[in-house]
């Protein structure tokens, strides 16, 4: 019987390993990894008909794409792209975007020749802001890192133009108000031997320039900011400038949200 039973085990796990060898993938993945949409926004394109595979229109969630396939949006024909997944110490006097009217150094231009995929800064940093930065072609993991409602944990080393007063650092642990809502730190450290004017500060938020705007609410100016942490990620043993592909490793905890 045992052995019956290790047999029919055997047989079962040939069947899973040539099923997931075939290279099929669902289809709302196939439009998310093709730059569309998100894989939930994909899913709403597929029941109203305007994707086609092998000329046919196909409005069933959950069908699968086979490599030989093609498939069209509309008119457009489709190709899945490779994921990749660039971690960047990003430098101060560059610009988090994918061009720049100014002709300003980018963060495209500093991962030029990484690979062949057109990447895309997750967030912003704003031009003097420096430390770690994703860059991707996951829409779908980006819109996941990137909503409000996610509200990624991020830390910022903060040095400042004086002391900072501890009253200030009080009310920015209980919350201040600025022009477009309340905002508060969810942690606030000195660095030590600094004489009170950096410090470590963790936040949520992803508004816009918020750290430096927190800061400037009690007067101070920054004079460097630099991001030490970002959903999981950190700049360990990455020069600043410098950039490297995430681990498989790394990928599988953003995607899984298996991180502080």
């Amino acid at each position: 019987m045992k052995s019956e039973e290790r047999n029919n085990a055997h047989r079962s796990r040939r069947t899973v390993v040539k099923h997931a060898d075939d290279g099929s993938i669902r289809l709302n993945r196939f439009l998310g990894n093709a730059g569309v949409c998100s894989r939930r926004e994909a899913d709403t394109l597929i029941q109203a008909g305007v994707v086609r595979i092998n000329g046919k229109v196909v409005t069933e969630l959950g069908t699968k794409v086979m490599p030989t396939d093609t498939v069209h949006f509309h008119d457009q024909l489709l190709k899945s792209q490779k994921m990749v997944y660039v971690l960047l110490n990003k430098p101060k006097n560059c610009v988090s975007t994918v061009t720049d009217p100014h002709g300003r150094t980018t963060v495209l231009d500093i991962i030029a020749g990484a690979c062949k995929e057109r990447l895309y800064p997750v967030g912003r940093l704003d031009r003097n802001t420096m430390g770690v930065l994703l860059l991707t072609n996951d829409g779908e993991l980006t819109a996941k890192l990137t909503h409000p409602k996610f509200e990624k944990k991020k830390i910022y080393e903060v040095t400042l133009d004086k002391p900072v007063e501890q009253e200030h650092v009080d009310a920015l642990l209980k919350g201040i108000v600025l022009e477009d809502g309340p905002i508060h730190a969810d942690a606030l450290e000195y660095i030590p031997d600094t004489k009170r004017m950096t410090l470590g500060i963790e936040i949520h938020s992803g508004r816009n320039r918020i750290v430096r705007r927190m800061f400037e609410h009690f007067g101070y100016t920054i004079e460097k900011l630099d991001r030490v942490y970002f959903a999981g990620l950190t700049k360990y043993k990455l020069p600043r400038g410098r950039w490297r592909f995430l681990t498989d490793e790394e990928v599988a905890m953003l995607k899984m949200g298996s991180y502080e």
